[in-house]
C-alpha cells in the first residue's frame, strides 16, 4: 500500500502589504502578498499576555484581477499548500524559501478602508463576499466560490452550475 501524506495550510490573518501581480514570460499571472497571523499566550515567567506574529508569503496563480482588492491591513482567509524552493543569492550561497501556494483566497474585510472596496457586506457575520479560486480540474469538485481565472488550453473549464456569472462578480 502506498503511503499517504497531506500538505494543507489554512491561514486567517491580515495582509502585511498590498498584493502585487506580475506575469511570467508565457503570460500567466502570479500574485504575491504576505499574511500576518498572531497568537496570544500568557508568559509563564512574567504572567503577562504576549502576542507573537508570524509572517507568511503567499502566491496565487492565474488571478490577475485581485491585487487591487488585496490591500494592506485587510483580513483574508487563505487555503493552500506549503512549497519550498531554493535559489542562489548574489554571493553564490544556496538559500531556501517556504511559501504558501494558495488554492483559495477569501477577502473578509476588516481593518481596511471601506472606500477601497473591502467593506463588510453580504454574509451577515461581517464577511465580504469576494472569493478567489484557483482553477480546479474537471473532476476536482469544489465550486464554493467564484471562478476567477482562465483555464490553460489543455484544461477543460469546470462547470459550476450554482456559481455567479462574471457579470455578477463585483471585481
Amino acid at each position: 500500500m502506498a503511503s499517504r501524506s497531506v500538505n494543507k495550510v489554512i491561514l486567517l490573518g491580515n495582509l502585511g502589504r498590498d498584493a502585487e501581480t506580475k506575469f511570467t514570460p508565457s503570460g500567466i499571472a502570479r500574485t504575491t502578498f504576505s499574511v500576518a497571523t498572531t497568537r496570544r499566550f500568557k508568559d509563564q515567567q512574567t504572567n503577562e499576555w504576549k502576542d507573537e506574529t508570524d509572517w507568511h508569503n503567499v502566491i496565487l496563480w492565474r488571478s490577475e484581477n485581485v491585487a487591487n482588492y488585496l490591500t494592506k491591513g485587510k483580513q483574508v482567509y487563505v487555503e493552500g499548500r506549503l512549497q519550498t524552493r531554493s535559489y542562489d543569492d548574489k554571493d553564490g550561497n544556496k538559500r531556501y524559501m517556504t511559501e504558501v501556494v494558495a488554492d483559495d483566497v477569501i477577502l473578509l474585510g476588516g481593518r481596511g478602508d471601506a472606500s477601497s472596496g473591502g467593506g463588510e457586506m453580504g454574509m451577515g457575520s461581517g464577511y465580504d463576499s469576494g472569493m478567489v479560486s484557483r482553477p480546479r480540474s474537471a473532476g476536482g469538485g469544489g465550486g464554493g466560490g467564484y471562478q476567477r481565472s482562465q483555464p490553460s488550453p489543455t484544461q477543460q473549464e469546470p462547470q459550476f452550475p450554482d456559481v455567479a456569472s462574471d457579470d455578477d462578480v463585483p471585481f
